[in-house]
């Protein structure tokens, strides 16, 4: 008689249950992580945005507070700093800086948050 006859089940039939009970954890950290990964992506290109934000703004005005706000509008929480500026034709040169928290669950703890920054240059108008 074999086990199909007698209705009982094969000694490996719950051996798929246990291995995908082991596996879903590692997927869904790996799934997680690819997540954050494209978090910090989307900072990143957040933080390009702002410096062209602010460099713009800076090209025809000097005041650091409409800067801020330019760079602000595209990006809140990110740092702006004006390098250099010089006179009509010259180039301005901006900095933007920002820390993308990396908090999602699981992952989060395990990384560090990540400093992005952005560089940025126009030429300065009358």
């Amino acid at each position: 008689m074999n086990h199909k006859e007698c209705g009982s089940q094969t000694p490996h039939s719950g051996q798929a249950v246990v291995e995908f009970a082991l596996v879903l954890p590692l997927f869904l950290a790996l799934i997680v992580l690819l997540i954050q990964g494209a978090l910090v992506g989307r900072d990143e290109i957040a933080v390009t945005h702002a410096a062209r934000a602010a460099v713009r703004e800076a090209s025809v005005t000097a005041d650091g507070a409409q800067i801020r706000i330019a760079a602000t509008r595209a990006l809140p929480g990110a740092h702006v700093r004006v390098v250099r500026r010089g006179a009509p034709g010259q180039p301005v040169e901006v900095i933007v800086t920002y820390v993308a928290r990396t908090d999602l669950p699981i992952v989060g703890s395990l990384l560090p948050d990540l400093t992005l920054s952005a560089h940025a240059v126009m030429a300065v108008e009358r």
